[in-house]
């Protein structure tokens, strides 16, 4: 068969994924401290985009301020005059009852205390676990060299509190000898918090256990010869090995249980992150409304100034008219997106709401299967539209804050033939859990016969999954014998 070349007409419809297009659905999947910050930086980046409040309160403020000069009655004019140097004007004045009622200081003034803020936002910085190290490590008495190396050794202490290098790394750096480091560091792993400084788990326990004065003790034997034993909680074979009671090992194990195995973490340096919620569900009487949290969301507007030079054309040089429409048209868009955005998140939650009113209403428990097909219908939209909506967005509800994401669940039928979503059974196995005897706890086996007497019917090894998934340990591991 020859081959040729021909030209022929076709007409076909795709999808041209432009910049804006592109940008529009980047927007959808950003969370609320992700849109901030993507707005603040084209506010820096575009000089045709504002923020309008505070513009619009300048200007009410001018008004308002001209409103009462207009308002001002005549005859304070006539009663104003000029105060005089070394007139008598403070003569009838009670300073002393005045100062009273202020705390007065060279700063900030703060006449009530709800005004004053929290010490704790008052700090610059937090004191980190190697500041607390370094200070305990300024006040021993060491030598030039240990003091050296003791530096080293704190520098490469982790967050945790363990000793992250080797001896002998330690020593290159410092030229010295190992002998030296290892005794500087006995000297560190004496410092504040105990168990600071150790090389791995055994070690930081056996130095916070030395420091209570039980070395040689059955504490001290279980952490150097059986800690893998004790993890399997072979109590027995520990007592047979130590030749001691049962009951002695298990005091010690309640001893050890007692032990930090993270020391440094009473210095962690981790901020805790607030989650703001996206939207807000409110029962009012009968009905449930939904409301979009719309602070921190700069109003944006097209600068006038701006607007009005890209309508007067021919008026500017021909590369600044470009720029000045290129940025007011990506403004433009920029604002119709996140309005779009706002617009979709509202009306996704709507549907959710319908769809889990019984949830609303009444708890986890009747939380109803849903799949993102069912919002997609509901709202016309497609699947991979809700799933951006969804994420990394929070619904707060009379039931407590829940990403958005937590209401699309798969269902599992009853032995009614109804539905119950995967939640209320991950809810159901952990109240199980949490109600059984600590000393005989259920098996995988036996959680899956409790959920049929309540008309659930899974099989043994999906209570193993949903279990793994609450990270609750197997029933070995929760076995308590004290």
């Amino acid at each position: 068969m020859a081959i040729e070349m021909r030209q022929q007409m076709k007409m076909t419809q795709q999808l041209v994924m432009t910049p804006q297009l592109q940008q529009a659905i980047k927007l959808l999947q950003l969370s609320r401290l992700e849109l901030q910050d993507l707005v603040r930086q084209e506010m820096e980046e575009n000089p045709v985009l504002e923020e309008t409040l505070e513009a619009e309160e300048t200007k009410e403020q001018d008004q308002l301020e001209l409103a009462e000069k207009e308002e001002a009655p005549a005859a304070e004019e006539k009663d104003f005059h000029e105060v005089k140097a070394g007139e008598e004007t403070l003569r009838d004045t009670d300073w002393d009852s005045y100062l009273e009622g202020y705390n007065y200081s060279a700063g900030e003034q703060y006449y009530d205390d709800e005004d004053r803020p929290s010490y704790e936002n008052i700090l610059t910085r937090k004191g980190t676990l190697i500041d607390h190290l370094m200070w305990q490590l300024s006040l021993t008495n060491l030598t030039e060299d240990e003091t050296r190396v003791g530096g080293e050794i704190i520098g490469n202490i982790d967050d945790e509190g363990y000793f992250r290098a080797s001896l002998e790394e330690i020593a290159s750096a410092c030229s010295v000898d190992e002998c030296l480091v290892e005794a500087t560091l006995k000297k560190i792993q004496e410092f504040d918090p105990i168990g600071v400084g150790a090389r791995d788990l055994r070690e930081c326990l056996l130095i916070q256990v030395e420091q209570l004065g039980m070395g040689g003790s059955v504490v001290d034997g279980i952490l150097r010869s059986h800690l893998h034993d004790l993890e399997t909680r072979k109590y027995k074979q520990i007592a047979k090995a130590l030749g001691v009671d049962v009951n002695d090992i298990l005091i010690a194990a309640k001893i050890i249980a007692s032990l930090d195995p993270k020391p440094g973490r009473v210095y962690g340096s981790e901020d805790v992150h607030y989650i703001s919620a996206d939207i807000f569900v409110y029962k009012i009487a009968e009905d449930y409304v939904v409301v979009l949290n719309d602070e921190g969301l700069p109003n944006l507007r097209i600068s006038p100034y701006y607007a009005g030079e890209a309508k007067s054309s021919g008026q500017v040089d021909a590369k600044a008219e470009e720029y000045i429409n290129d940025k007011v048209r990506s403004a433009m868009w920029l604002i119709k997106s996140i309005h779009q955005r706002q617009r979709t998140i509202y009306k996704v939650a709507k549907s959710i709401v319908r769809f889990q009113r019984e949830f609303l209403d009444k708890g986890i428990e009747y939380l109803r299967p849903l799949v993102l097909r069912d919002v997609a219908e509901d709202i016309g939209m497609h699947e991979s539209t809700i799933s951006r909506v969804t994420t990394n967005k929070y619904m707060q509800t009379p039931q407590g804050l829940f990403e958005m994401k937590y209401f699309f669940n798969s269902g599992i039928s009853t032995g009614e033939g109804d539905f119950i979503a995967s939640e209320s059974v991950k809810n159901k196995i952990k109240e199980i859990v949490e109600a059984e005897d600590p000393r005989k706890p259920y098996s995988d086996q036996r959680i899956a016969e409790l959920l049929s007497a309540h008309s659930i019917h899974i099989a043994r090894r999906t209570v193993t999954k949903y279990r793994e998934m609450l990270r609750i340990g197997s029933s070995s591991e929760r076995k308590r014998h004290f």
